[in-house]
């Protein structure tokens, strides 16, 4: 969601800012030419993916009525992310809620609010809407739930519906956790669990991860006939990726009012100079017996082995990535050190 919202922008960057731009999204020594093919290809075959799974990626740009923007700009984001343009009076009051509303219509409702308010120096909004609804190949059997302790990291318990079902599952270990992937629909689409062993934490595990490790452990998973214990639970977030995450991928450019260079988006004699005033990206995912359902919403404002043990116990933090099998693409990655039912 993150990605393809600014890759949007990208449409709009030229010089140094669209270099730092590629660079934090690992997209340096492709054209932006070829990252709109791409995304278009990768949208296009997401959407075909998996008939027994939901799947929406809605794009749209909203800015402020009376300001004349590049042509090229829009063709580009119609074209190849077949996004929907609308110029819309950012002081009317019910500006806010045209946008939100149409976040809440792209997420079936689970992300209702994106925008607090419009700032008044606002030019324009990029938003990336993604949604997903899987139901797992094999479902857990809502009377074989039961209740029992699932450990913080803080060493507190809570008590959590733990599912749980025995089956043949594609599993692999590495010396700071045990992965689990569980499929859904015709098995394009799944759920990769990486719970840590005992003694390590999550940020170990993210500590060791990175894009290669990650391609060889998923190339790794071996079929294994376990005992799957998984607890409900529902994750709602809400980063503000320009404040630390976008600038420590060497992404600072964009966010200065001074340097920023956004001349694709409009003409800057016309409006005076445009940048990235905030990134903002809200994520909701809900897993229970029957699947997962999952939104993402990101408006960029501009101003190894198989596991050795039959038992695959989610009792403590772990992390999970929703994946594409086919391209490789991660739609959702989260981190779980308590549940919300």
């Amino acid at each position: 969601s993150v990605s393809m919202a600014l890759n949007m922008t990208l449409n709009g960057a030229a010089g140094a800012t669209a270099d730092e731009m590629r660079t934090a999204l690992r997209e340096a020594g492709y054209t932006t030419a070829d990252i709109n093919a791409y995304s278009r290809e990768l949208r296009e075959a997401l959407l075909r993916a998996d008939p027994k799974t939901t799947i929406g990626i809605a794009n749209s740009i909203w800015y402020h009525q009376g300001a004349t923007i590049k042509a090229p700009f829009l063709e580009a984001n119609r074209t190849y992310y077949d996004a929907e343009v609308e110029a819309i009076d950012f002081t009317s009051p019910t500006a806010v809620s045209t946008i939100n509303g149409w976040c809440a219509r792209k997420t079936n409702n689970r992300i209702k609010k994106i925008l607090g308010e419009i700032p008044g120096n606002a030019f324009m909004y990029l938003i990336n809407a993604v949604y997903f609804k899987g139901t797992w190949t094999t479902r857990f059997e809502k009377k074989h739930t039961f209740s029992t302790d699932f450990h913080r990291a803080d060493g507190s318990t809570q008590k959590v519906q733990m599912m749980n079902l025995k089956d043949t599952f594609r599993c692999a270990s590495s010396d700071v956790c045990d992965y689990l992937e569980m499929d859904y629909g015709n098995h394009t689409f799944s759920m990769v669990i990486m719970l840590p062993k005992d003694g390590k934490t999550t940020r170990d595990v993210i500590a060791a991860m990175d894009g290669k490790k990650w391609a060889e452990t998923m190339e790794s998973l071996i079929l294994t006939m376990c005992y799957v214990y998984l607890p409900r639970f529902k994750a709602e977030c809400e980063y503000k990726m320009h404040k630390q995450i976008l600038p420590e991928m060497g992404m600072k450019l964009p966010f200065n009012p001074e340097l920023a260079d956004l001349s694709g988006i409009a003409d800057i004699s016309a409006f005076g100079r445009l940048f990235i005033s905030s990134v903002i990206h809200k994520t909701f995912v809900q897993v229970d017996e029957e699947g997962t359902e999952a939104a993402a919403v990101t408006s960029v404002g501009v101003e190894v082995g198989s596991n050795e043990s039959p038992f695959f116990i989610v009792d403590r933090p772990f992390l999970f990535a929703i994946r594409e099998k086919g391209t490789g693409v991660i739609l959702f990655v989260g981190e779980i050190g308590e549940v919300k039912n």
